[in-house]
């Protein structure tokens, strides 16, 4: 296919054993220049040996994962002089100041302390004079996200990148990671915030107990999702439970009724409600959290 040509990571059917256990059973998706695709599951869904799989750090078991066209495995050193990566947990040299650290990180990316990296620094609000060990967990993660977003890669890998960030900062994060997609570079982030997964990315892959079960862009999903409404008639409307596509049908103590449809019934159930006489309404259209919840909370799987 043209686009798997086109994309900067190109993984199909991998797959991880480490012993008897398979932590990858089958993980799928391509990620193109210019996007922001979020890699999200819970943990032990398999996100973090993925990752570390793309970084060569393991080797797969079996089915192909490339970056630029090469193996991750086998290519891994020059591929790297391309890739910039955050982890979630960030462990610095203690005695070294933030400032040494930074500049080490680029040095060892063959990139110098430039007139962007001072302004992350000033943008993540970092004093880069301190000793790391005196550095709290959001401090080390403002390290590791200065040195990424200094260096001027083609792929980005961010995995849990905000733990432990005030939301002021997450904010300065996700405007960054905004402006690498305008520049036309690949970004990978995994997350559990989810609300940051669907601010930023264009599209999303879900992965539950080692399979990418769903991929696509969050508008792509929603038609396996419910929109939760909330409405008055002025006659009753004793017959939409019997709808195809609707469930919860609540009646609320201020006298408003409360239900949930499915997407692709949602014409039906209006055109009854409008039959009814509608005096309010009130819909909440579905978030990535429902997807998300559909995949884990329930045993509909796909």
């Amino acid at each position: 296919m043209t686009q798997e040509k086109n994309a900067i990571l190109h993984i199909d059917h991998l797959q991880k054993r480490f012993g008897k256990f398979q932590a990858l059973k089958n993980v799928t998706f391509d990620v193109y220049p210019g996007e922001v695709f979020g890699f999200i599951g819970p943990n032990g869904a398999g996100k973090s040996t993925t990752i570390r799989t793309l970084l060569g750090i393991l080797r797969a078991s079996g089915g192909t994962a490339t970056l630029f066209g090469k193996d991750v495995y086998k290519d891994s050193v020059s591929i790297h002089k391309k890739l910039a990566y955050v982890p979630g947990d960030v462990y610095l040299w203690p005695n070294l100041t933030g400032g040494e650290i930074i500049d080490l990180f680029l040095k060892l990316g063959n990139t110098k302390h430039s007139a962007r990296t001072d302004e992350m620094i000033k943008r993540f609000q970092l004093d880069t004079t301190k000793k790391a060990r005196t550095y709290s967990k959001g401090n080390r993660q403002k390290v590791a996200l200065v040195a990424a977003f200094s260096t001027d890669a083609d792929f980005y890998i961010f995995d849990e990148p905000t733990s432990g960030l005030d939301p002021l900062n997450e904010e300065i994060f996700q405007k960054s990671v905004l402006e690498l997609k305008e520049a036309g570079k690949a970004v990978l982030l995994s997350s559990h915030i989810l609300s940051e997964v669907e601010k930023m990315c264009d599209r999303i892959g879900i992965i539950r107990d080692g399979v990418i079960v769903e991929t696509g862009s969050l508008s792509d999903m929603r038609h396996l999702t419910r929109t939760v409404i909330q409405y008055q008639t002025i006659n009753p409307t004793t017959e939409l439970k019997d709808f195809k596509g609707v469930h919860n049908v609540t009646l609320e103590t201020d006298g408003l009724t409360t239900f949930s449809v499915d997407s692709d019934q949602i014409s039906p159930v209006m055109d009854y409600l409008s039959s009814k006489k509608i005096v309010s309404l009130q819909s909440t259209p579905p978030t990535l959290e429902d997807l998300f919840m559909r995949y884990y909370n329930s045993d509909e799987g796909r």
